[in-house]
Order: C-alpha cells, then sequence, then structure tokens
C-alpha cells in the first residue's frame, strides 16, 4: 500500500513539474497509440463492411481469422513484425527496426483485426430490412455505405475504442522491436516494465496511474462521443 501512495504522490510530481522525461514518454506514448489506431481504422472497417455484406467462397475462413487475431499474442506479433524488419527480412532495407515506425506497425497489426471484428458484428447487427429500405431509396454505392456506416456507428465506436485499448496496453511487441530506447521508442508501459525490472517500484506505479489516467481521458472522451451519437438515434 505504501509503494502505491508513494507511486501516486510521485505521479503528481512528475506531472507537476513538468518532468522532461515523462513528459516525452507520455507524448510518445499518446502518438504511437493513435496513429496505430488510426490506421486500424482504415484497415479494419473497410475489411468489416465487405464481410458483412457480401457473401463468397472462403468468407467463413476469413471470418475465423479475424476472430482469431482478435486474440493474437502480442509477442507473437511482435516476433513476426521483428522478423519483417530485421536486416535481412523482407522490409530490412528500410531499416524501421528499434523506431516508433516499428512499434505502430506492430500495434496496427493488433488493433486492425479487433477494429475489423467489431466492425463486422456491428453491421451485421443491423435490421436487414432497414437496409432494403436504404437500398430503395436509390442511393449510389457510395452513399449506401456512408448511411450504413452512420446506421452503424456506435457498433463502429465501439471498434474504435477496442482498438485504441489494445494498443496503448501494448508491451510484447513494442519492447520487441522498438528496444525501449530512452528518448526515443520509450513508451510507458515499457517505462513501467523497466523501472519494475531495475526495482524502482514507486516510480513503476507513478508511470502506470500516468498511464491509467490517460487511457481513462481518451476513453472517456470517445465513450462521451459514442454516448452522445446514440442520444440523435
Amino acid at each position: 500500500m505504501n509503494i502505491f501512495t508513494e507511486g501516486l504522490q510521485s505521479a503528481f510530481q512528475m506531472l507537476r513539474s513538468l518532468d522532461p522525461d515523462v513528459l516525452s514518454i507520455t507524448w510518445r506514448t499518446i502518438h504511437v497509440s493513435t496513429v496505430a489506431t488510426f490506421i486500424s481504422i482504415l484497415i479494419g472497417i473497410p475489411i468489416g463492411t465487405i464481410l458483412a455484406l457480401t457473401r463468397f467462397r472462403g468468407r467463413g475462413v476469413l471470418v475465423s481469422l479475424i476472430n482469431f487475431g482478435m486474440g493474437l499474442p502480442p509477442v507473437v506479433v511482435g516476433l513476426a513484425t521483428w522478423l519483417m524488419l530485421t536486416r535481412y527480412g523482407p522490409l530490412g532495407m528500410f531499416n524501421l527496426l528499434y523506431t516508433p515506425t516499428a512499434i505502430i506497425m506492430a500495434q496496427a497489426v493488433i488493433a486492425s483485426p479487433i477494429v475489423a471484428g467489431f466492425s463486422l458484428a456491428a453491421i451485421q447487427s443491423l435490421n436487414p430490412k432497414m437496409l432494403l429500405q436504404i437500398q430503395a431509396l436509390g442511393t449510389t454505392r457510395f452513399q449506401y455505405l456512408m448511411l450504413l456506416l452512420w446506421e452503424a456507428r456506435l457498433g463502429i465506436l465501439s471498434a474504435v475504442i477496442a482498438g485504441f485499448g489494445g494498443v496503448i496496453s501494448e508491451v510484447g511487441a513494442s519492447m520487441m522491436v522498438g528496444g525501449n530506447i530512452r528518448g526515443y521508442t520509450r513508451v510507458l508501459t515499457t517505462a513501467t516494465v523497466l523501472e519494475v525490472s531495475k526495482g524502482k517500484f514507486e516510480l513503476a506505479t507513478a508511470l502506470s496511474i500516468i498511464l491509467l489516467a490517460l487511457t481513462f481521458v481518451i476513453v472517456s472522451l470517445l465513450s462521451f462521443l459514442q454516448q452522445r451519437k446514440s442520444a440523435f438515434r
């Protein structure tokens, strides 16, 4: 209990004094997680939409792969990304290993199946009669898709929240492909693990509290947006 109390005090002290290392780590965490979530949205929502609206041979296999990917161990993703980015890997020529970009890539792989799975479920849960009504309005294919996504917006926002939660709390893949380099690739999760390994439990607790507070604020904003939109249904 003393460690938690001291960690809480340390967290407030770091934020109040604008500790440069903590601010840098916090900003990098926001940047990496936000970009990775955005990429997963660009990948996941179209895939989920296509699978929800079409029927083709092998669709069931793809749906199973997405559901499997939603529970994919982050360390496996980290290893696969590391093998892709290592010097002798397919993408080794770009020298992306142990950079923030490598972390973004790994986290986007983790979040994309989550966003796709939630989007698929959100669109499939729509009333089929409503879909027929939208088609009866004589909409173009683009208008049809936009109206469809609008009607499924609550579920889509849940997909975004779940995807963001999956990346901001991730640690294994980030350490494997980012290297936890101070001032360059270190984020709140990897910094917490480092401080625990060094026996600095008060600092680790402080970083954990900052991570929890940051996650709570961002998820609360997304939840507010979600519930605000539900009021206009």
